[in-house]
């Protein structure tokens, strides 16, 4: 008997870069192993979207249109390109209006996409609507997902066979138009019992000679098993990756898959393993020069009791990495468990895997419920949609208060349509007054990535690809950014400007409260920054009155957005930082009196 043909979707270029490297790889460094890969017989590749999206965008100076052109000519006209959406985010920061929505399925279609995976993450089947509709309406193949992940130990309500057969089933019956469907677990986290059962569930119910795939992560441990229990259970198609990009925080090796299946009766995608060993020799190649994050490479038992993706596990650490709090990344992971329960199970794969990650953030470094993050709060007032089990109340009504919003019901892209800053009209006019032009991929570009879009069709934007032979000349001579040194057991913040000629250096008192610059009278108030970041705006002037609460500047950090508030009524008398400035924990950014 012939054995069963399983479609292999090799995801080295999408999720096992932004799972390894948080999407920061530069094009002309990988393309070679992409040669590779065709020579070796791979057809299927995950190729963009998600959040390798807009990283070329923030972190390589690269046009990620571009790049799937540059991809597709390599591999030629027939392979099955394929990227990922999140729904009515699709590839952008916030939920999309319908004009943003269709943009997206229009331009992935133009630079050479087949195949969009599209889910959302609170597996809200309302957002899969229009934005599957959509994929469909551009002649992409349109892969439906129903997002997994097991929930911590003594957490029910959602995630179970039973969830998933609800979600399955409202899919079906909605009449959004597929071609395939994929049970996605971002974390790695779901049993290998609950998969088999789950795609045995699956194959009851949907027609006969429907694709099922299942995707997930190694980063609990359990991928190998639950690969192959979905196998037994009937399933169609697998994710894998080649080293260096697999195992650890990304899918399992495809050697590794070939090896576990020596025997049974599956051909994964008439794959060879002599052509796959040339391959990864390749890859490894050409990412020998690129940091390898030591998380990156492990499985930790400790995941499912968060759950942190694979996919956002690496580019959260970076982010602390260079932010100098990487120390705190144990305490998140403990921290994520209760925010999610509070939050309403929303599966753990972006955006929401961020909202966990933040807020577990803002419990750690600031008190447990002391700050909101805004897509946290957003999500458990029903901004994204539904989520699968109410959000707890007490938590409803601390976020209600600290972002000033109600709760809604509203379907979240009725939200998003009436907003005016989220119409084609609107990121036009942004291009006109910066004098860009106004091509159908510079409005989708400003409207994904927003000001740091604007900042990469302006022509400045910068790399920020972190390369073992930058560490090295970097090792005698500090590199440009913001670093904390210890001395004599007191801290200081020290800035490098390019060139060394330029380097401040502030003493930093107690727990961080940086000292720069002291108030000038016993009546002064000073504002300081609570977590490492930069000065994203600045919006009040030094002679301008504020009440309490009111935003003195808004700053970035970890993909947040956090406010520097008034604490209490007065006159701004200095603001100590300038816009893109880095600040470190405690820093003073500006004094009241």
């Amino acid at each position: 008997m012939a054995k069963k043909f399983i479609d292999i979707m090799d995801t080295t270029f999408r999720d096992g870069f932004q799972s390894v490297f948080g999407g920061r790889v530069l094009m002309n460094d990988f393309f070679p192993a992409v040669e590779a890969a065709k020579h070796a017989g791979i057809t299927h590749y995950e190729f963009g979207g998600g959040a390798r999206f807009q990283s070329l965008f923030f972190y390589l100076n690269e046009n990620a249109f571009e790049m799937m052109d540059r991809f597709r000519a390599i591999v030629g006209p027939d392979a099955n390109l394929q990227t990922l959406a999140r729904g009515v985010n699709t590839v952008m920061l916030d939920t999309g209006s319908r004009e943003l929505v269709d943009l997206h399925a229009k331009m992935f279609k133009k630079h050479g996409t087949t195949t969009i995976r599209n889910f959302d993450a609170l597996n809200d089947v309302e957002n899969l609507k229009y934005s599957g509709e959509r994929i469909a309406h551009h002649g992409l193949n349109h892969e439906v997902v129903v997002t997994m992940m097991d929930l911590p130990p003594g957490c029910h309500g959602a995630h179970d066979v039973a969830f998933y057969e609800k979600t399955l089933r409202d899919i079906l019956d909605s009449g959004i138009p597929y071609s395939s469907i994929c049970f996605k677990d971002a974390s790695g986290t779901s049993n290998p019992k609950k998969v088999y059962d789950t795609i045995k569930m699956a194959r009851s119910l949907v027609p006969e000679g429907t694709h099922l795939r299942l995707h997930t992560h190694e980063t609990a441990g359990v991928s190998v098993a639950a690969y192959l229990a979905a196998l037994d259970a009937g399933i169609d198609g697998i994710d894998l990756a080649a080293a260096p990009v697999s195992g650890g925080t990304s899918q399992p090796d495809i050697l590794t898959m070939l090896h576990a299946t020596k025997g049974m009766d599956y051909d994964l995608g008439g794959l060879e393993i002599e052509k796959i060993l040339t391959y990864e020799k390749e890859v490894q190649a050409s990412l020998s020069d690129y940091f390898m994050p030591p998380e990156a490479t492990m499985v930790s038992p400790l995941i499912p009791f968060s759950p942190m993706p694979g996919g956002a596990l690496t580019a959260n650490t970076q982010m602390m990495r260079d932010n100098n709090i990487l120390d705190r990344f144990p305490d998140v992971i403990d921290a994520m468990r209760e925010v999610v329960e509070k939050g309403g199970y929303g599966t753990s794969v972006t955006p929401v895997s961020q909202f966990y990650f933040q807020q577990a953030l803002n419990n750690v470094m600031q008190g447990p419920w002391k700050a909101i993050a805004p897509g946290y709060g957003k999500m458990v007032l029903g901004y994204f949609g539904k989520t699968p089990t109410a959000p707890d109340a007490e938590i409803v009504k601390i976020a209600s208060e600290k972002l000033g919003l109600e709760p809604t019901t509203k379907n979240a892209i009725d939200l998003a349509d009436a907003d005016p800053e989220k119409s084609l009209a609107h990121w036009k006019k942004k291009l006109e007054d910066e004098n860009l032009e106004t091509t159908d991929e510079n409005i989708f570009i400003a409207a994904a990535c927003q000001e740091k879009g604007i900042t990469f069709l302006k022509g400045d934007a910068e790399v920020n690809v972190r390369k073992n032979s930058d560490i090295q000349e970097g090792s005698s001579n500090m590199s440009s950014g913001n670093y904390t040194v210890v001395v004599d057991g007191q801290k200081f913040s020290v800035q490098v400007a390019e060139g060394d000629a330029d380097i401040q250096v502030t003493a930093v008192n107690g727990e961080s409260a940086q000292t720069s610059v002291p108030a000038s009278s016993g009546t002064d108030t000073t504002i300081k920054a609570l977590l490492p970041g930069s000065v994203w705006k600045i919006v009040a002037n030094p002679g301008q009155s504020v009440a309490e609460g009111e935003v003195i500047m808004i700053l970035e950090s970890m993909k947040m957005e956090i406010d520097v508030v008034a604490p209490r009524g007065g006159v701004v008398k200095t603001i100590n930082v300038a816009t893109n400035d880095k600040v470190v924990e405690g820093q003073v950014v500006a004094v009241i009196g």
